[in-house]
């Protein structure tokens, strides 16, 4: 077995024969999640940035040569010697549409290392238990929920983003506080008379004020405005991230919600609905660009034209959800985030492959936007979204 796997020059294998590429049914972006996909159920451990490394290749390479496809995929989805014919049945039956006879698809079956033991009968008979009676029992437990939290979005499986869902329903979000034009009862003996209080107060001593009262500013919580990215380089994140966006829209009353893809789409009166399957029905009915091309400088000069500069985000919480990946001008994307944060109270930015070991915002559409963030966070995990809950609310 060579020590390279994945330079042709020193790869002592016999150089194969490939057939023409058979035509891209969608975009390069997601075929090569799709393709990510397929080698992760055949048991190879291809992270996240590894696919973001792949788009990158191919945008360079381009896709119409089918060797060029092959390295850049090898190059940058290869991490073992063993995985090479793993890799090359799946890359014949996705790529080339040639299946093998015999072959079978390997999937990752999660090993248990503890888990909770059921409470025994206290009817049983413990002479039928199998093991010996002076056997050690040892229990370690670990909880469900704690393992989903950390776990990457990109990773999740059917049944696991299904339990995840119940957690982030439980997430609640509320804008920062800030000082409102209303006023409460003062609780300190200082500040503006309250002089409504203070003459009723003086009608129990025959008139005299020996009592004051004082009221102070109100606080109410800012709004929080929601901009997630639901193009093809964010599908392995738009199912939750969209999820979240529901969770804050029915648990705050100041949240607006909207998608960015080619173009602006508000999804604050679709996310509404308390039922979640409802409102992620009604959500999809109304983003026609779902996992489609990212213009996320054109999306947000709409935004600024329509509603930002109009009030929505003056004073408020501004949160965009995108890995950065724009197709757009990114000098346009910098103008319109410098509009934004001039009326913004503050700028967040949450991006899922930030998680990622050697990330870099080296994307042109994160370049240009970094500038104008206050805050660049993670959004790849349950863990990661309550962190953003906390930094939304500080």
């Amino acid at each position: 077995m060579c020590a390279s796997t994945v330079c042709p020059r020193s790869c002592k294998r016999p150089r194969r024969a490939m057939p023409e590429l058979r035509p891209m049914p969608a975009s390069p972006e997601r075929m090569v999640v799709a393709f990510a996909r397929v080698l992760r159920r055949r048991g190879l451990d291809v992270p996240v940035g590894a696919t973001v490394t792949l788009a990158e290749a191919l945008a360079r390479v381009g896709v119409d040569r089918r060797d060029r496809v092959y390295w850049a995929c090898r190059a940058t989805l290869v991490r073992r010697p063993e995985d090479i014919d793993a890799f090359d049945e799946a890359f014949d039956a996705f790529w080339l549409g040639h299946v093998r006879a015999g072959s079978q698809v390997v999937v990752p079956v999660p090993v248990t290392l503890a888990h909770d033991a059921p409470d025994p009968d206290p009817g049983a008979d413990p002479g039928t238990d199998a093991e010996e009676p002076d056997a050690a029992r040892v229990t370690v437990r670990w909880s469900r929920a704690e393992v989903l939290r950390h776990r990457d979005f990109a990773a999740y499986t059917a049944e696991e983003f299904a339990e995840a869902r119940r957690l982030i329903a439980d997430l609640r979000l509320a804008g920062a506080l800030r000082r409102s034009r209303r006023v409460r009862k003062g609780r300190r003996r200082r500040g503006r008379p309250d002089l409504r209080r203070t003459v009723r107060r003086a009608l129990r001593t025959s008139g005299e004020p020996i009592s004051r009262a004082f009221v102070e500013p109100s606080q109410r919580p800012r709004r929080v405005v929601l901009l997630c990215d639901v193009s093809g380089s964010m599908e392995p994140y738009a199912r939750a991230l969209v999820r979240f966006l529901h969770a804050a829209v029915v648990g705050g009353a100041r949240v607006e919600a909207f998608a960015l893809g080619t173009r602006l789409t508000r999804l604050t009166r679709e996310l509404s609905s308390r039922d979640a399957d409802a409102a992620m029905a009604s959500a999809a009915r109304r983003v026609l660009d779902w996992s489609g091309g990212t213009r996320l400088g054109e999306g947000l000069r709409a935004f600024n034209d329509q509603w930002g500069q109009r009030g929505m985000a003056r004073g408020a919480v501004v949160v965009i959800l995108s890995d950065g990946w724009d197709r757009g001008d990114p000098e346009l994307l910098a103008v319109q985030m410098g509009r934004l944060q001039r009326v913004a109270h503050r700028v967040v930015w949450v991006n899922p492959l930030k998680a990622t070991p050697g990330y870099a915002p080296l994307a042109q559409g994160m370049a240009a936007a970094l500038p104008y963030v206050d805050e660049f966070v993670e959004g790849h995990s349950l863990a990661s979204l309550e962190t953003l809950a906390e930094v939304i609310s500080r």
